[in-house]
Order: structure tokens, then sequence, then C-alpha cells
């Protein structure tokens, strides 16, 4: 049997989830190979294996972290490797998330399939090809309108020649819509802190890309509509409105007063700022304030904002906003000692509140034995390992500016949370539902004191 018959056949036999695991593992492979290649380094010789590694992986994960200077220490063919695997593994993600609830819901009962159909009919379930060809325009769309905005801007206020002007303005727009925070300058953002023409455009396409294909095409679809709206698409649109406003009041009036932060901006500046570094909390790692200087208390707060993350089937990362909105509302029908888990107008199965459950414990689990293993490892403080871990793990790439002095042990643990962090709760929430099973029985009943 041929080598491509025998791989055929290992992908029709794999579950979802494995698939998708090995092909983004391929892919980090790939761009860890070009980016050691002498061409893509700035400098004489090339890269190192783990600064290949490690930058390839947060490419392909889009998230943002790096142990090397971006526009420094890369060249043209670098800084595109680069470029061509943050667009990779958004549009992989998206797209791999999409077809996966197509999988999953042709592999359920027909009652079950039914209501899948019905609460997901944005996505196109009779048609796979739709699903590929609609992320590519959504993508191709949202990406090349910031680009050209952001180019003019480049061009008109900043003097660049136009040609460089259009290369930053592509760069800096794929890097925003698909979450990446990869910048070609080496304080990220700082140096436009104040100009709304640069931070307003990369925080919408962050937050478009962060909502989800199947959300985003329903939007198109039913924007006028919301009683309409499938349930993920109104607990998305609405988690995702209310998160932003409680993260922007939140660093905003954390550093109101901080001199190193927002302290010395007048006040159109404070807002501004506040507003697109909580924006970037959804997954994208560009920041326009210094990190290192902020409030303990701010980093704690960012770190639960992080965790979060942005929408299912898109390119932000975090537990999701459905799974933290699922938990809040299991919790709120708990206290009001309901049966069963109400929201808006439809009843959440008990599977998905058991689901919702597994992806955060894991989640928290994952975060907490990353940042106890680091601190064994080094003498870095723990509030900025678990600044540092939790921004891995949730795909956010923002940095108190520890991450190129971890030990290098330190940072392949962070390109192995990064990796986990990117495809854990998709591949565990797919690999949950399709080993959906029925007991023949129930043991009686027991009920352990709680509290």
């Amino acid at each position: 049997m041929s080598r491509i018959g025998t791989g055929r056949r290992w992908l029709r036999d794999r579950p979802p989830a494995q698939v998708i695991a090995a092909a983004f593992a391929a892919v980090i492979l790939i761009g860890t190979l070009l980016l050691m290649v002498p061409a893509a380094r700035a400098g004489a010789g090339g890269a190192s294996p783990l600064e290949a590694l490690f930058t390839a992986t947060s490419a392909v994960c889009v998230t943002g972290l790096i142990i090397v200077d971006t526009p420094v220490y890369w060249s043209g063919f670098g800084q595109a490797v680069i470029l061509i695997l943050i667009q990779v593994g958004g549009f992989g993600i998206m797209t791999m998330a999409s077809l996966l609830g197509l999988v999953l819901s042709r592999r359920m009962g027909l009652r079950t399939r039914l209501t899948a159909a019905a609460e997901t009919k944005s996505i196109g379930l009779g048609d796979v090809r739709s699903v590929l060809v609609g992320v590519a325009v959504i993508s191709g769309t949202m990406e090349a309108l910031t680009a050209l905005v952001l180019a003019a801007r480049f061009a008109t206020a900043y003097d660049e020649p136009p040609l460089q002007a259009l290369y930053l303005g592509v760069f800096h727009a794929i890097s925003a819509f698909n979450n990446a925070g990869f910048a070609l300058y080496s304080d990220s953002l700082i140096g436009f802190v104040t100009d709304a023409w640069i931070c307003v455009p990369i925080a919408l396409a962050v937050i478009i890309g962060g909502l989800g294909f199947p959300v985003l095409v329903e939007l198109r679809r039913q924007l006028r509509r919301p009683r309409l709206w499938s349930l993920h698409t109104k607990i998305t649109v609405t988690m995702t409105g209310l998160l932003l406003i409680l993260s922007t009041a939140f660093m905003t009036a954390s550093e109101w007063r901080n001199p190193a932060t927002l302290g010395e901006l007048a006040v159109p500046g404070k807002l501004l700022a506040g507003g697109f570094n909580a924006v970037m909390l959804r997954t994208a790692g560009f920041n326009s304030l210094d990190l290192a200087p902020m409030n303990e208390g701010t980093w704690l707060g960012m770190d639960v904002f992080m965790f979060i993350g942005g929408g299912s089937a898109g390119t932000a990362g975090g537990i999701k906003v459905t799974t933290f909105a699922l938990l809040f509302f299991a919790i709120l029908a708990e206290v009001r000692g309901e049966r069963t888990v109400n929201v808006f107008d439809r009843r959440v199965d008990a599977r998905v509140i058991r689901q919702a459950l597994t992806v955060a414990l894991l989640s928290v689990a994952a975060v907490v034995g990353a940042t106890i293993l680091l601190a064994w490892i080094s003498d870095i403080r723990t509030d900025e390992l678990l600044f540092e871990v939790v921004s891995a793990f949730a795909t956010v790439g923002l940095s108190t500016g520890i991450t190129d002095d971890l030990p290098p042990l330190g940072q392949l643990l962070l390109v192995g949370l990064m990796f986990l962090g990117r495809l854990g709760p998709i591949t565990l929430v797919s690999a949950l539902a399709l080993r959906e099973s029925q007991r023949r029985y129930q043991n009686p009943e027991g009920r352990p004191i709680i509290g």
C-alpha cells in the first residue's frame, strides 16, 4: 500500500480532534524549519531551534508571545513566514471549529441533530464547502478593510513610503483579525497610544475576529432581527459586549492615576488607551501601554479576562465566553433552586453544562500546574509567572516582559501551553461529544454533603 493510501486511511480512522492536533503540529514543524533557515534572520546565522519553535508555535496558535524582537531579529523573509503562519493558524481554527460543528451534528441522535441544526443554522450544516468559502471571504474582507485604513494612516501621519505603509497595514491587519498580536514595532503599539486611527481599526478587527465564524455569518443575515438569533449568537454577542464594558471600566479605573501608564495622558487618551488594552484581553497580544509598571491588582484582573477569552469557532482563545456564560447561568439556577438551566428562551441540556464545567476546571488545573512548575525552575515572582501562564494558555500574547528571561525549560512549557490552550478546548469538547453514551441502568441516588 502506498504512503498516500496509508495516510488517507489514518485520517479516515482517526477522531477529528486528533486530525486537527496533528495538522497544527505539522504546520508548527514546517514553520520551525523555515524560521531556522539563515535567510529568516536579520543577523548572521540562523535562529536556534528553541527560538524558531517558540515563534512558530506562537504564530500558528495566534498567541503573540515572543522571546526575540520580531522587527529586529527576523528578516523580511522571516516576518513573511510569521505572517503566513498567523493566517494559516487563524483560518484553520475558524474552519476546523466550524466543521467540527458539522461532524458533531451528524454523529448525534436524530432529535439532537435537529436541535443542533436549528441552533447552528448559520454554519451551513449541509455544505462543508460553504464553511471554507465563508471563512475565507470574511477573513479576507475584514483584513483588507483594516489594512487599507492602517496603511493610509501610516502613509499620511507617519511619512511611511507607500509600499512600507501597505506592508505595515497588511501585517498588523492580519495579526489583529486573527487575534495574534505580533507587531512590527519593538514596543508593540505603545507609540500609537493616543492615535485612534491606528488603535480603533485594530481593536475592531480583534473584536470581530474573536466573535467566531458562525456568529459573523448569522449577524450578516439577521443583524436587525436579534429575536431570530440562535442561542449561541445571543450568548456570544451579549457576553462579548458585557465583558468589553467591564474590562474597559476595570482597566481605566485601575490605572487612571498610575503615572507609568494612564496617569500622564489626557482624559480622551486615557479612555482610548483603557479601552484598547481592554479589548486586547480578548486574546490579542497588542498593547499600547507598558504592562510591567501596572498595579498588581490590574494584572490579576487581566488574568481573569484573559482566561475567559472570546467566542467559539473564532480566532480568540481562553475557555470562551459561552463556557463562562453557561457556568454563570448554572450557578444562578442553583441559587434560585431551579432544576434546569435556562438561558434567554432556551433550556440548556445538562450534558452541555457538564462539558462547560469540564473545560473550565481542566483549564484551571493547567494554569495552576504550569505556574507551580515555573515557580520551581525560576526565581521570578509568582504574580508575573501567573500572568505569563494565563497569557500563553489563553493564547493572548501579553507579557510583563519576563518571557525571554525564563529558562529554556520554562519557554518549552509555554510552547506546550500555547498549543494546549489553542486546541485543547476544541478537541476536548469534540471528544466528549463524540463519546456520548447511554447507560442501560441507573445507580441508586446518593447525596453527599456539599460545603
